[in-house]
């Protein structure tokens, strides 16, 4: 596996972070009571943000996830908070560091736990289960996790703080699979790194807001994660213009796309590429259609191309093959339609094209059920399915892709040998070498018509730079985000247009924030 990139934060699932406790403990000689501690104080320290006054109850679990719920009890009465605790297990068959730290519980014993007290309190802490948990939850804990969202849940809103131990009990921490009753945490404490589940859909909706606590392992390890947050340092790796730049230089992009009704696709990813930084973009175009472009697209080069009633067909190929061996990116796919000849002209142009490939909307679907033929292609390309087309891909429906959004960008970047990129607040990023990056999201303004196309257009820019396509891929992810919070701030989230988010790329190269 190759290393992450610095600018992707890792995220280590189950295997990987018990790895690095049994490292921490066994190679470095820091003892596993002093990891519980660090990490049931720091779980106090949420708990007492979130919710400073009123009364508090923590539901503990068997194992050290039940612990850390413990010692944040001792902590919190320690403060003079009251603080209920409640087990799901009877205490003698607790073991190990989760023993020693129920048997130095000051004040009332624990109550076996029971829906009814849970009542009152302003805080409830989920110490059920933790980051090694996968599939469905068994009693006592699936019926503790119900009473707690009931409890969270007062005539249909928030009403008391949830604070999730390391992960929301049913949630997956390594996938973000939910496959049974999980917690719905207003805040998440999570120990020493951030968890994919956290990250990723539908584990994402149920962490609230995400605190990671510092427990003492250093940085390193026996091995490194393979799934990591994306920062701003990413927009670091983006060439720049120099002085002695000209406008091939900074990277020549084709935009092929475009029919009847959906002129508007490939004029903002071509209008995008050049907000992006590229030096010279040309839309291959319908021919009958061209004038649309001619009008609307000042800085852009316009080819017109051979199409029936404003749909493309495959006399087109030789144009476009023609046109890539002056080119350094081809972004394939916007507006194209779903006529058989244009489909066929998709599929030809990505099997051929020599030049490095962002393949989006009717591209992608040209290609549903024979994704594996895009592994033939000697160039780098990038797909950017939503979920209903990475379905159509993988030849499933968008209910199992939205249940399984890691296993199936992995398995689809490797079937394409391709970087495939996941749509949604939690964009992933997958590399055919198993590297997964995930977008913090947090721009809920990009839930409009076109900035599908935007994104495009913007990695199209980055490929045409020559970055790497997984590098050029998340940059691009990264940046098309924080276009969505700036023009939010300026337009309100309802408000923003996909121009309006084209518009901010400059402000979002120039200061692309924390």
């Amino acid at each position: 596996m190759t290393a992450l990139p610095p600018w992707l934060e890792p995220l280590p699932d189950a295997s990987e972070q018990r790895a690095l406790d049994e490292w921490a403990i066994k190679e470095l000689g820091i003892p596993g009571l002093e990891l519980m501690e660090r990490a049931g104080s720091g779980l106090a320290k949420l708990v007492s943000d979130r919710a400073p006054q009123g009364p508090i109850a923590i539901v503990c679990g068997k194992g050290n996830n039940g612990g850390d719920g413990y010692v944040a009890a001792r902590v919190l009465r320690e403060q003079g908070r009251s603080v209920r605790v409640l087990t799901l297990v009877d205490p003698g068959e607790l073991r190990g560091d989760a023993q020693a730290n129920f048997e130095r519980l000051p004040g009332p014993p624990p109550d076996p736990f029971a829906p009814e007290r849970l009542k009152g309190a302003a805080g409830i802490v989920d110490a059920i289960l933790g980051t090694g948990f996968s599939g469905t939850p068994r009693e006592p804990a699936a019926s503790a996790i119900e009473a707690i969202n009931a409890a969270g849940d007062t005539e249909g809103r928030q009403a008391v703080e949830v604070i999730a131990c390391d992960v929301p009990s049913g949630v997956n921490g390594s996938t973000g699979e939910v496959e049974g009753a999980a917690v719905r945490a207003t805040a998440t404490a999570t120990f020493h790194a951030g968890k994919p589940g956290l990250w990723i859909a539908p584990g994402k909706d149920h962490a609230g807001e995400v605190r990671t606590v510092d427990i003492g392992i250093p940085q390193g390890g026996p091995s490194g994660p393979s799934i990591g947050l994306i920062n701003a340092d990413v927009v670091d790796a983006i060439p720049r213009r120099g002085r002695e730049s000209t406008k091939f230089a900074a990277g020549s992009v084709l935009v092929c796309g475009g029919s009847t009704g959906l002129t508007g696709a490939p004029s903002m990813a071509s209008e995008s590429a050049m907000r992006a930084g590229a030096g010279y973009v040309t839309a291959l175009v319908p021919g009958s259609l061209n004038a649309i472009f001619e009008v609307r697209l000042l800085e852009v080069m316009t080819v017109p191309l051979p199409d029936e009633g404003g749909s493309l067909t495959t006399e087109a190929l030789e144009v476009v093959i023609e046109r890539c061996q002056r080119a350094d990116a081809l972004v394939l796919g916007p507006g194209f339609g779903r006529q058989e000849a244009a489909l066929e002209l998709a599929r030809r142009i990505a099997r051929e094209a020599p030049v490095p490939l962002l393949l989006d909307a009717d591209g992608l679907n040209a290609h549903a059920g024979s994704v594996k033929t895009l592994a033939e292609r000697e160039a780098a390309a990038v797909l950017t399915p939503h979920a209903g087309e990475l379905a159509r891909l993988l030849e499933t429906n968008s209910g199992a892709v939205a249940a399984r959004r890691l296993e199936s960008v992995r398995g689809a970047a490797s079937t394409a040998a391709s970087v495939v990129l996941l749509k949604g607040d939690d964009t992933l990023v997958a590399s055919p070498d198993g590297r997964v990056a995930v977008s913090r999201g947090g721009a809920s303004a990009l839930a409009t018509a076109g900035t599908g196309d935007v994104l495009s257009g913007v990695i199209g820019a980055f490929l045409a730079k020559r970055m790497d396509a997984f590098e050029a891929a998340c940059a691009g992810v990264f940046v098309h985000a924080r276009c969505g919070q700036l023009a939010a701030r300026d337009k309100g989230p309802e408000g923003v247009i996909a121009s309006d988010v084209i518009e901010r790329l400059p402000a979002a190269l120039r200061d692309p924030g924390a």
